[in-house]
């Protein structure tokens, strides 16, 4: 199932919940579906060649477009919904997904496509459905309810609401049967023991009114010690044989922003568990059926311990988040293949996800063919026919495939017979050691069977590719891209970055503010505190790739729209929703990091590098605002706020303020960037000056030149400046000073 974090505290089942309990069914997570009908592809084809055509044939959400030949009656969300719902006196069923989500194709197949389930549906209910990408203000409220309610969560979400848009009940994926009983007995409910529905609606709205309010600021902000022990406490719920958490159960997700906190810590502390998680978790994502050996890129999770069979679904934020966190490994250990894996995944999102435009999709979908994973598996023969007998051979032991498969689960929405998912079981230098193989030249062979392996697979039936733009997304991939162009040394994801920028603050911005989301030439819906903060750290790290002044500017102008129209002047810190935006049940300002991190959490470390690149102390102070305002839930629940941690731990650090002044294509200049990001200082910020600075706006450039004409740099803390320094020996020694 597409599955999500369960991040909030369970409450009892509803009224209504117990008025259908002998209907309800279980969600996916713990009860498997019957077998679906063939998955069409994500592509809307002509509507003439269908017998069905809805409202959302209108739409620009290709999850939407999905769900337009149905024949139940769906409406976008939005006024004329919820008027109908009123007029006809009718609860509404609202249904929330997204493009590559296998569990929503799933019911889609089992249930929306089926004209019976359509009739119930059409006659007792108006329909909603609702792209969870383009609407995450939706989402997050139905889903915050749905898990109170049920004690659990997931996409498809399934929520019954009043005509104002209460709740009163909801689910995740329901098999069909299930689904229809739930139907009928809400449709008898609503009309013949209304005030059972009632009573649900007010019990949702008691919680929206709490989980909304603003809880009191803490008289500081969050404390070092409170960053430390948190980073300890989530290393205890690593698995220490394989990396990751399960959380109980099997699915591992990349952890990416736990592992942001734990290497920071240990870079601070030396606290040798904290990169030991890390460390472990890295390596066996890498050699695991959750990494792409073939094409490049990173599934959503894993669906086993071990990362062997992943949920194949390829979503541009973990392309971000866990290109990022493999760079900061390459940082502390040097491991030059964790490089290549955030290379790889580079790579990947350019070849594949980067529009002709500049931005980048959403995601690739799990299912070809109406199968999960199709585009992926192999069999013995398959790769024999690819690369020959002999090759094949050691191809296959290498990454374990074998004639019975590695992939043993045979539901009706997987591939029949024997599949294999790529992984690698033994790191290739000890597999070497091993057979008495060249490392060198085994490389090299590896490298030319995956090219003939890639060519081959591109002759199938690609996933379904979500070819939205959303802006938050964009702004993830933007950070890592930048970070990755220094610490790598690659100029062409610098210009990937640049080209994405450009275009997001050319085609979704609009009269200073930003929009969500693009697709086919239209932008559109008012942009989320996410969007913002993740665009905000998207430029100020292109600005440390390319040191071009435009992008601190564009940087410092969204900054200053966010604190207009997202701050909270009572309760401080940033709703998720600008002050003009539509009114929904409750407005939120939950600080909590799900899938992605939180607005709030990216948006603090965010004012306090640009408060000292600019020397900005209201940037600073709203950071604190932010830090105090979750102080206490980040104490209480440390893995629901790791990147706020994170923010934190910047704070309190002697942060490394790093000017250099010299020409940038000069290699003395090189020589100086390149020792400054050879090193793992997550606490920095680094400005460059081809000349010594005249008027700046930039404190670390005022009054800073060349020393005896070479390229300089100083490290300075609080802008209080070391020597200046010429030669990267004596840079590293400021450097690695504590």
């Amino acid at each position: 199932m597409c599955v999500g974090a369960n991040r909030f505290v369970c409450r009892p089942a509803t009224a209504v919940a117990i008025l259908v309990a002998g209907f309800a069914a279980t969600d996916a997570g713990a009860q498997k579906p019957g077998v679906p009908g063939r998955q069409e592809s994500i592509t809307v084809t002509n509507a003439t060649q269908h017998r069905h055509t809805n409202r959302l044939i209108h739409a620009t959400s290709p999850y939407l477009l999905q769900h337009a030949h149905n024949p139940v009656d769906w409406h976008e969300w939005g006024e004329e919904a919820f008027a109908k719902a009123k007029k006809e006196d009718k609860p509404i069923f609202l249904s929330i997904g997204y493009a590559a989500c296998h569990w929503c194709h799933v019911m889609e197949h089992e249930s929306f496509e089926v004209e019976a389930v359509a009739d119930v549906l059409n006659r007792g209910f108006v329909a909603v459905k609702v792209d969870r990408e383009e609407r995450p203000d939706i989402d997050e409220l139905y889903m915050a309810y749905t898990q109170q309610a049920t004690g659990h969560g997931g996409w498809p979400m399934s929520v019954w609401l009043t005509p104002d848009g209460t709740p009163f009940h909801a689910g995740t994926y329901f098999p069909r049967e299930h689904f229809v009983q739930i139907l009928t007995a809400i449709t008898k409910a609503w009309g013949e023991d209304r005030d059972r529905i009632t009573a649900g609606a007010d019990s949702a709205k008691e919680f929206f009114a709490a989980w909304s309010a603003s809880p009191a600021a803490a008289e500081g902000v969050i404390g070092r010690e409170t960053v430390d022990g948190a980073a300890g406490h989530i290393a205890r719920y690593y698995d220490k044989t394989h990396g990751g958490v399960s959380g109980g159960g099997t699915n591992k997700f990349p952890p990416s922003m736990g592992m942001d906190l734990m290497l920071r810590v240990y870079a601070r502390t030396g606290a040798n568990d904290l990169f030991e998680a890390a460390d472990i978790t890295l390596d066996h994502m890498a050699r695991g059926g959750i990494y792409d050996h073939i094409g490049g890129g990173i599934c959503r999770y894993s669906t086993d311990v071990e990362w062997l069979v992943p949920h194949f679904e390829k979503m541009l934020y973990d392309q971000a988040m866990v290109s990022s966190i493999y760079l900061d490994a390459f940082q502390v250990t040097r491991n030059e293949a964790y490089a290549a894996v955030a290379a790889d995944i580079f790579d990947y999102v350019i070849e594949d996800l980067q529009s002709p435009e500049g931005g980048f999709y959403s995601s690739r979908d799990a299912d070809s063919e109406g199968l999960e994973g199709a585009f992926y598996v192999w069999t013995v023969e398959q790769v024999s026919e690819v690369l020959g007998e002999d090759d094949a051979k050691l191809f296959c032991e290498f990454y374990d495939v074998t004639p019975t498969g590695n992939w043993f689960e045979n539901r009706g929405h997987a591939p029949a017979g024997p599949k294999n998912v790529l992984q690698i079981t033994t790191p290739v230098a000890p597999f070497c050691n091993k057979r008495g193989l060249d490392l060198t030249e085994f490389k090299a062979r590896l490298r030319g069977w995956r090219e003939k392996m890639r060519t081959a697979r591109a002759k199938r039936v690609a996933p379904g590719l979500d070819d939205k733009i959303l802006t938050g997304w964009n702004g993830l991939m933007i950070a890592s891209l930048a970070k990755g162009a220094r610490v790598l040394d690659e100029p062409k994801y610098a210009e990937a970055a640049q080209r994405a920028a450009s275009f997001l603050l050319a085609k979704l911005r609009k009269e200073g503010r930003l929009l969500r989301t693009y697709r086919k030439g239209e932008a559109r819906l008012t942009g989320y505190l996410s969007d913002y903060a993740f665009l905000i750290e998207g430029l100020i790290n292109l600005y440390e790739a390319t040191f071009e002044q435009r992008w601190l500017d564009e940087a410092v102008l969204l900054t200053d729209a966010v604190v207009k129209h997202y701050r909270d002047d009572k309760g401080g810190a940033f709703f998720f929703t600008a002050a003009d935006a539509e009114t929904l049940v409750a407005r939120s300002k939950n600080p909590r990091d799900g899938a992605i991190p939180s607005g709030n959490s990216v948006l603090a470390l965010d004012f306090l590098r640009l408060a000292v690149l600019f020397d900005r102390k209201d940037y600073r102070a709203h950071a604190e605002g932010i830090l105090r305002g979750f102080s206490e839930q980040a104490s209480q629940i440390p893995g629901a706020f790791e990147r706020l941690l994170c923010a934190a731990d910047f704070y309190h650090d002697r942060v490394k303020e790093i000017a250099i002044i010299g020409d940038p294509a000069a290699s003395d200049t090189k020589a100086l960037l390149d020792t400054v990001y050879a090193r793992y200082l997550p606490n920095k910020v680094v400005v460059l000056a081809a000349d010594p600075a005249g008027e700046t706006h930039m404190p670390l450039l005022k009054g800073k030149g060349r020393k005896d004409g070479k390229a300089t740099a100083y490290v300075c803390e609080h802008y209080n400046c070391k020597l200046p320094v010429t030669e990267p020996d004596g840079l590293a020694r400021q450097l690695d000073t504590k």
